[in-house]
């Protein structure tokens, strides 16, 4: 058995189908499956790491968490990102300080803080507890009143919320569109609008920018009653963190 969990684990760096049915057997067989996917991350490329931690979090054994921790001085940014959303998800102890270690990396390498990695390693801080997103008190309200399972605001108030994370010196980095339909929830296309910031600029010229390229998405934007906005926005902080 644990040299056919061996092979599986090999395979999970092979060819789409077979990547997947190895996956697939990897998740079936569970906690015995951790050991042999643990020891063979190293000898795996980018993408058998990618599936490798699809099955951790699938499995969700703790045992799996110094390897994900591990896998955030990956050369691979996106295998830093999942390993970094994973630690989250599966909740692992220790995982804060390596994590803040992992934001303060982006930094360090000037990414820009709009792409995926530093995105996903704010997520996984804030879904430990470790980050507090500020959110104005009108923007809260606003929240407050869409349904429990909105996945935003309402479109009806992007102006509004826009506006007001601005004047809390808030950057918006993108928003999201969302219809929800018969419960179901669907993406909307958004305007198309692409805006780069200069993120050497000052603080509060970013701020600025951010709100004139947001407002122009807000008159662009699709709205209505079953059309909502997931803005996703930082702090100064985020971009100069004190720890």
């Amino acid at each position: 058995m644990t040299s056919h969990i061996e092979t599986l684990v090999q395979q999970l760096d092979g060819k789409a189908d077979k990547s997947y049915d190895a996956r697939a057997e990897l998740i079936w067989i569970g906690a015995d499956a951790i050991p042999a996917v643990i020891d063979g991350l190293p000898s795996l490329g980018g993408f058998g790491q990618l599936t490798a931690i699809e099955v951790f979090e699938e499995v969700g054994d703790p045992r799996c968490g110094p390897a994900l921790i591990g896998l955030l001085d990956s050369d691979n940014p996106t295998v830093r990102e999942w390993a970094a959303m994973a630690l989250a998800s599966l909740e692992i102890d220790g995982a804060i300080e390596p994590l803040h270690r992992a934001y303060r990396a982006c930094l360090e390498r000037a990414t820009p803080p709009d792409w995926t990695e530093p995105c996903g390693i704010r997520w996984a801080l804030t879904e430990l507890g470790a980050r507090n997103p500020v959110v104005p008190p009108l923007t809260a309200g606003i929240r407050a009143t869409a349904a429990d399972n909105a996945p935003g605001w309402p479109s009806t108030h992007f102006t509004e919320i826009i506006n007001d994370l601005a004047d809390h010196a808030q950057v918006i980095l993108y928003s999201q569109f969302w219809r929800v339909d018969a419960g179901r929830t669907y993406g909307v296309s958004d305007t198309g609008l692409d805006w780069e910031l200069d993120w050497t600029a000052p603080w509060q010229h970013l701020v600025e920018e951010s709100r004139t390229w947001s407002l122009l998405e807000a008159s662009e934007a699709p709205v209505g009653d079953n059309i909502f906005v997931a803005p996703t926005w930082i702090d100064r902080t985020d971009l100069h963190p004190e720890r």
